[in-house]
């Protein structure tokens, strides 16, 4: 899962629902309010990295401050080039966001926030490589 480090508190509200079974969702839980170019970033990023070559999807939980997010912009560049399926579906409460530049790149659709739709999305055929399907 992918997200503004400014959204930590929203998502941290999410939690209980997000991190049930019916969701089967792994999350990084480090710091991400440091510069991606620091030094001390590589660690986080290889971190961040080994756990997406694990994966086969990404859900982007979108703000407004999403697009600010170089953590996000990587994370979803490294799931494009591993052909994960990337999911783009905004907080609870966001009405409107500039979209992470790999979602406008791809023009992938941007739900609404909705629990069950999420739960739809994530459990449909895996193999897929963009979700563009309502």
């Amino acid at each position: 899962m992918s997200f503004a480090d400014e959204d930590s508190q929203k998502v941290k509200n999410l939690m209980p629902l997000l991190s049930s079974p019916e969701y089967d969702l792994d999350f990084y839980a480090g710091p991400l309010d440091m510069d991606i170019n620091a030094p001390d970033a590589e660690v986080i990023k290889r971190l961040i990295g080994e756990q997406i070559v694990k994966c086969s999807m990404v859900v982007c939980l979108i703000s407004e401050n999403t697009h600010k997010s170089k953590w996000v912009d990587s994370a979803l560049a490294k799931n494009r080039h591993k052909g994960n399926r990337i999911i783009a579906m905004a907080l609870k409460g966001t009405q409107d966001a500039v979209l992470p530049a790999v979602i406008r790149e791809e023009n992938l659709t941007f739900y609404p926030w909705d629990p069950q739709r999420l739960k739809e999305l994530i459990a449909k055929d895996t193999r897929k490589l963009f979700n563009n399907s309502p």
